[in-house]
């Protein structure tokens, strides 16, 4: 009877343990509504223009507005496809939707992907760098989809809500972010690439353009290069012709990275930082591991 008793102990401790974590994460997820920043206004909730009323309120959700009246609250369509990106179809279904919250210059870009079950092809670091790219800086940017999508679409949104601010982004720079993020997803999709690896060569590359200024498509082609060549990363003939060719049209277009060369730091790091992450969790499952085995064997020991 004693032997159940410590059983029955020990498990209950291991149990209470798990429970007490679980109540301390839902605590800590309850968000403030924050206040609005005057100067640039309220919010702004883009919805895809392919959801329902159901999805929409759905968003909502997701996006935790609470009074509608704290935002302002936009559609993006075909139409509007078709205005930013060039032979984009005005047929196409739209369901990612984002909420963008603008900030002072120097406080940089906060890229938050709320359902990323859901935004299955585009990373946080795939849109940051399109976003650099397209010339939006300093926002924070919250992406969600009530259903499956591949996450493409929330760039258009991002551009509309940016056109309704007041703020006029340059098309041709919104056309070369639009391909780079297509590029980036075709790399991890046919290339099998990691995202992360992808996000990282993109952000090696223009931090290089930054620091080397290339003044010809050579220069352009021997930075791709040796950052394919550092990174150990492998690519078809297709696909380097695919990126010396995007940072060419980046270089033609006079994109200064250099206004955004902390930006980019901060995304290497961070890149650096959850890759190193993942082979950390070798060592945490172990760990994990470790802890049962034991766990078993002391209730076997009771037994002995």
């Amino acid at each position: 009877m004693k032997h159940w008793l410590k059983i029955l102990l020990v498990l209950t401790l291991v149990l209470s343990g798990l429970s007490l974590t679980n109540v301390g994460h839902a605590a800590g997820g309850e968000d403030e509504e924050e206040s609005i920043n005057e100067k640039f206004g309220l919010p702004i909730v883009v919805y895809g223009g392919t959801l329902n009323d159901e999805q929409k309120q759905e968003v909502r959700n997701l996006l935790n507005v609470k009074n509608p009246e704290m935002v302002e609250e936009i559609t993006v369509t075909g139409e509007d496809l078709v205005k930013y990106i060039d032979g984009e179809d005005r047929n196409a279904r739209m369901f990612s939707s984002a909420k963008i919250t603008r900030k002072e210059k120097g406080e940089g870009l906060i890229i938050d992907r709320a359902t990323p079950e859901n935004i299955t092809q585009v990373t946080d670091d795939m849109y940051a760098n399109a976003l650099l790219t397209a010339g939006i800086e300093d926002a924070e940017v919250i992406i969600v989809s009530p259903v499956k999508v591949s996450g493409h679409s929330a760039l258009v949104g991002i551009y509309k809500a940016y056109e309704v601010s007041g703020e006029e982004l340059n098309k041709d720079r919104m056309e070369v972010a639009n391909e780079e993020l297509n590029i980036a997803t075709k790399l991890a999709e046919e290339e099998g690439m990691d995202s992360e690896k992808v996000s990282e060569l993109l952000t090696e590359i223009k931090k290089q353009i930054a620091e080397q200024k290339p003044a010809t498509r050579e220069d352009v082609e021997r930075i791709v290069e040796e950052q394919l060549a550092k990174l150990k990363i492998e690519l078809s003939d297709e696909d380097r012709q695919l990126l010396i060719d995007l940072f060419e049209k980046m270089r033609s277009l006079n994109i200064n990275f250099d206004n955004v060369k902390q930006q980019l730091e901060d995304i290497s790091k961070d890149i650096k930082n959850r890759i190193g992450e993942v082979v950390g969790d070798e060592g945490f499952w172990q760990g994990v591991a470790d802890f049962f085995r034991d766990l078993f064997q002391s209730i076997a020991n009771l037994f002995k």
